[in-house]
């Protein structure tokens, strides 16, 4: 899905000058970007602009030949489930539930991956002997991994992850990177990735300074 931004900026804050913030540019399907940036310049807004939940902008945001702006609540519900997938920065899990509940909230919508798939994805991310603790137990690194497996439990065009291996040892990165870059493929989908400042590893497409 090919999304095309014409000159966005935040009605919030007042941006610095950057490669996303006021510029015309697409973001193309089957491609890999980097938004790269510092603390506070706005890195989830963007993230939050792409999912629809903020609206707080002026420009416009295209997916294919439609403005996001036209989009009533049903369609943001029909694309959250089949077209775009997320890992926010605060991850948004349910403390009270277990891991594995967590991702079969999101998986039970389409049934996209069997109980046995998501067990394998989380022993690929060294955390499957977690799978029935409560979220709230798990240390913050182990919730970032349980919630990069929860956004791959669904169909995608887009996967958007804000800062997702922040608080992940470089040996956890390295599955989660090769996790995420399989299911990418699968889906033949765009991949939209929020850094401080390091890459990943991941050749990617391009690499936008925010």
């Amino acid at each position: 899905m090919q999304i095309t931004i014409q000159n966005i900026t935040p009605n919030f804050f007042t941006p610095a000058s950057s490669e996303v913030w006021s510029k015309n540019f697409e973001l193309l399907p089957n491609s890999k970007y980097l938004i790269k940036a510092v603390s506070g310049s706005g890195k989830s807004s963007f993230f939050n602009f792409l999912y629809g939940l903020n609206n707080r902008y002026s420009g416009s945001i295209i997916f294919e030949k439609t403005t996001i702006a036209s989009f009533s609540e049903n369609d943001w519900t029909s694309l959250r489930r089949e077209k775009i997938s997320i890992v926010f920065q605060g991850l948004r899990l349910f403390p009270e539930l277990t891991a594995l509940e967590n991702i079969q909230l999101k998986n039970t919508l389409t049934n996209h991956k069997s109980e046995t798939e998501i067990l394998a994805m989380l022993a690929q991310l060294d955390v499957d002997q977690l799978a029935h603790k409560k979220a709230e137990t798990l240390s913050y690194g182990q919730q970032q991994r349980v919630a990069i497996v929860r956004a791959l439990c669904q169909p995608f065009k887009i996967l958007l992850l804000d800062e997702p291996f922040s608080h992940i040892d470089q040996t956890q990165i390295t599955n989660a990177v090769n996790l995420v870059s399989q299911e990418v493929e699968q889906n033949k989908a765009t991949l939209i990735i929020a850094s401080l400042g390091d890459t990943y590893n991941i050749n990617y497409t391009k690499i936008l300074l925010l």
